[in-house]
């Protein structure tokens, strides 16, 4: 997974912000990362690191907020880790960007560009091999062909994690009503 995380630092993805280019500590993060969840049998892909979330931590759906308890905070983030923790299912799970760098400034996000996709093409195939994808969102969707559930942004954590739920049911794991026992187990 380091080789990933060097031919990341080193890549250029349109016109996105690489944070790992020039930081040490978010290429460790995003090995550290990337290695202890090597084996894990899902990946949850969505758009492209937002600017409160992977643009400062390094790791996908990921604040400094959590790793650290300073700094930014970012909603999706948490969400997704709320119901991942909620499943049982935080270290079955890889989460990944269909463009892993930053589109846009340090205040705000943009829809990745056709071509920064292609760019970013590479990176999510090695990660998807022999995995079980999920799509968050619909531009993941489009680019992966996957099973989708809703972004958790703008008023749609619940449908996130109803659709989560029920995608992996069909991938044979029995999630448990939130608060009702194990959270989840494989069937």
């Amino acid at each position: 997974m380091l080789a990933l995380v060097h031919k990341l630092a080193a890549a250029r993805i349109g016109e996105t912000y690489n944070q790992y280019a020039d930081s040490t500590l978010r290429r460790d993060r995003l090995a550290d990362y990337l290695e202890r969840h090597a084996h894990a049998p899902i990946l949850l892909v969505g758009e492209a690191a937002g600017y409160r979330g992977a643009r400062v931590s390094g790791v996908p759906f990921t604040s400094e907020r959590q790793l650290t308890g300073r700094g930014p905070a970012e909603a999706t983030a948490t969400i997704v880790h709320r119901v991942l923790r909620e499943l049982g299912l935080e270290d079955e799970v890889l989460l990944w960007n269909v463009v892993p760098t930053h589109p846009r400034t340090p205040t705000t996000n943009r829809r990745p560009t056709h071509p920064e996709v292609a760019a970013a093409r590479p990176f999510l195939e090695e990660l998807t091999h022999g995995r079980r994808v999920v799509a968050i969102g619909r531009l993941a969707a489009e680019v992966l062909d996957a099973s989708y559930v809703r972004h958790p942004s703008h008023g749609g954590a619940s449908a996130f994690a109803d659709g989560l739920r029920r995608i992996l049911a069909g991938f044979g794991y029995n999630p448990a009503p939130a608060g009702a026992g194990p959270p989840l187990s494989c069937l």
